[in-house]
This record gives structure tokens, C-alpha cells and sequence, in this order.
């Protein structure tokens, strides 16, 4: 079974939050705290899902948010953090006091990340890039196999003089070609007239080659 929904969004408000409601909140949790995100709307008077008052006021309206750039001392713990807890936003952000988690990962997406590929270091692995990921894509790509699989089958016009028998097992004479709509038997072409798998055998001729062996 699925989680159940915080509440009944069926009447619900969406989109844009506006000023009473921001209103209605701060007052509500300044006097009686953040208490069951599930029943606050209702106790606040607010046709808001539990979900939607607490990003509302985690990331905007809690008087300890922290405003403006960060800080080089905050560049630098976060890059450490990351290096050690990966992608762990909300565990990241509970260790900078004021900074939220969604607004932590905008800025590593929009400015460390791009500030390490800068400096020659994966963001990913914290590592020289030419240690990394991009050395190893770069080494997959100089990899390249030039192999040449096409077969050439030469088809002359029809001889009436056209032998029977090869003169020699290294060279075999090209057969004549193949009436309109008629499949050519591979084997014959390929010198194996004599083989159990040509077809040609069956033909009173010896050497027919509209069926496919």
C-alpha cells in the first residue's frame, strides 16, 4: 500500500502563496509552533495541504533563513560535505544554520558544480577530471575498430560457353547472371557447387543457380 495524503486536497488552494495566507501562518505557528504539518491548515485556518505549509514556511518564511550569497566559508563546507555525503541535501543543509536544503542544491547545481569543473575536478567524485569520468569516456572513444564485413559478389552477363568444372580449387570461374526474380544460390558463387548444402546438385544441369543453397 502507498503512503496515504497528508490531508484532503480536494478543496485544497494551489499555485501562489499570497499574503494572508503567509500571514495566517506565521501567526499560527508563532503562537502554537510547528506541531502535526497534517492538521496545521486546518488549525490555521488555511485551504493548504500539510506539504504545502511546511515548504512554505521552511523555505521562505522562517524568521532564521539566511538571505543574500553564500559565503566562501559556506562554498567550502558544502563541497566537503558533499564529498562525503553525496547528494544528501536536507542532511547537508541541517549542518548550515539558515540555508534550506532545495536552496542548497540550486546553488551547488548552478555554481560549485560548474566552479570544480573549473578547478580540473569531477563534481561527482571529488577527484582529478583526468582521473575521472571524463578521462575514462575519452579513452572508451579513441577505442574504434575500422572492420570492413562487406561482401562483393560479382555478377557478369550470361556466356554461352560457361564451364561446368573449375580448372582450379583456388579459382572459380563467375557463373552467369541470374534471370530476373530469381534468387542466387550463394554456394555456387562461392565455389561450392560439389557441397551437400548446394542446391545446384539438384538442377539436371549441374550448375543452376536460381535456387538459394
Amino acid at each position: 500500500m502507498g503512503r496515504s495524503p497528508c490531508c484532503e486536497q480536494v478543496h485544497t488552494n494551489k499555485g501562489a502563496w499570497t499574503r494572508e495566507e503567509d500571514d495566517k501562518l506565521i501567526a499560527h505557528i508563532q503562537a502554537h509552533g510547528e506541531g502535526c504539518w497534517r492538521s496545521l491548515p486546518k488549525a490555521a485556518g488555511l485551504l493548504r495541504c500539510g506539504k504545502s505549509c511546511r515548504l512554505r514556511w521552511m523555505n521562505y518564511l522562517r524568521p532564521d533563513l539566511k538571505r543574500g550569497n553564500f559565503t566562501e566559508e559556506e562554498d567550502k563546507l558544502i563541497v566537503n560535505l558533499h564529498a562525503l555525503l553525496g547528494n544528501k541535501w536536507s542532511v547537508i543543509a541541517a549542518r548550515l544554520p539558515g540555508r534550506t536544503d532545495n536552496e542548497i542544491k540550486n546553488y551547488w547545481n548552478s555554481h560549485i558544480k560548474r566552479k570544480l569543473v573549473g578547478q580540473g575536478l569531477d563534481p561527482r567524485t571529488h577527484l582529478p577530471l583526468k582521473a575521472g569520468v571524463r578521462q575514462s569516456s575519452t579513452d572508451e572513444g579513441d577505442c574504434s575498430c575500422d572492420l570492413d564485413l562487406s561482401i562483393s559478389l560479382r555478377l557478369p552477363h550470361a556466356s554461352a560457353n560457361w564451364p561446368t568444372t573449375s580448372a582450379s580449387p583456388e579459382v572459380v570461374p563467375a557463373p552467369p547472371a541470374a534471370p530476373c526474380g530469381q534468387t542466387i544460390c550463394f554456394c555456387y558463387h562461392l565455389g561450392f557447387r560439389s557441397d551437400e548444402a548446394c542446391s545446384c546438385r539438384a538442377s539436371p544441369s549441374g550448375h543452376s543457380h536460381g535456387h538459394r543453397g
